[in-house]
């Protein structure tokens, strides 16, 4: 069986916490910031778990983390 590979783009956003769960940053923060509440803004600061759905699936996008 060959060595795999990891996407360098998956493992560039998602970090490994000590549980083993993913880490990531959220969407929407980029730019259009002026209509966005300062709440909302806030909110997207904090980072959030990746979905419970997406486990298989990430697993095999991130062998290796």
């Amino acid at each position: 069986m060959p060595k795999l590979k990891t996407k360098r783009a998956a493992a560039k956003r998602f970090t490994k916490t000590g549980t083993g769960k993913l880490k990531r940053n959220k969407a929407y923060k980029r730019h259009i910031l002026t209509k966005k509440s300062t709440k909302r803004k806030r909110n997207l600061r904090k980072a959030a778990m990746t979905d419970k759905t997406n486990s298989k699936v990430m697993s095999k996008i991130l062998p290796y983390m």
